[in-house]
């Protein structure tokens, strides 16, 4: 790559970090390169497209930032305190950044590097529920495909909640983590969602949110 280009493409890089951070994945391609004081063309001669974009800036921001929650959550000695402690990490992080809130929803399944780091988050989010459910703190009915109910909800609430009282989620986050409980359950009237149903809602619930 010739010099010019490697400055271009390393101020885009800056500015979609910046603003994956501050308003989310779905941020307009065309004001990522006013930022970066590039034009439009240049963004995508460089990348070719958001996906691409996305895995070169957000994938090892992402990978490293989940992977420290995972590493907090089973550093816990308690398994349940584990189980509770990434619940509330990932929620806190839907609400303060955005980049990583669209990350946990799969809002971009054609960023390939992005989705690699998702199915590692979810590996290890089922270690952390299986190690709850094995200490007996939460109920044995919880699969990791149930983690979608947590977070989507989590997510709008969340966004619709943040300019009136900014810390609403947490008292809806402690409600669920309370039914969650092994002494709480009650058997669920439906089986739970499998892998390629949880992917299809995922898909559903992101296509509500395409970027312009």
């Amino acid at each position: 790559m010739r010099a010019d280009a490697q400055r271009n493409a390393d101020k885009l890089r800056e500015a979609a970090a910046g603003l994956f951070r501050e308003r989310g994945l779905q941020v307009s391609l065309k004001e990522i390169a006013r930022r970066a004081g590039v034009s439009h063309g240049t963004l995508y001669n460089l990348f070719g497209s958001r996906e691409a974009l996305i895995d070169d800036v957000i994938a090892d921001l992402a990978a490293t930032t989940l992977g420290t929650v995972v590493a907090e959550a089973l550093a816990k000695e308690d398994a349940w305190e584990g189980f509770t402690h990434y619940i509330e990490r990932v929620c806190e992080l839907q609400v303060t950044d955005p980049a990583i809130s669209d990350v946990v929803a799969g809002s971009y399944p054609d960023a390939e590097r992005l989705m690699a780091v998702c199915a590692r988050s979810h590996d290890d989010a089922q270690r952390i529920i299986e190690r709850a459910q094995r200490e007996g703190g939460l109920r044995p009915d919880f699969i990791g495909e149930d983690l979608i109910f947590i977070f989507s909800t989590n997510a709008q609430l969340a966004r619709a909640s943040k300019d009136v009282v900014p810390d609403a989620w947490r008292r809806g986050v402690a409600f669920m983590l309370d039914g969650l409980r092994t002494e709480a359950a009650h058997p669920n009237p439906t089986p739970p969602l499998t892998p390629d149903q949880m992917i299809e809602v995922l898909g559903n619930l992101a296509g509500t949110r395409q970027p312009t």
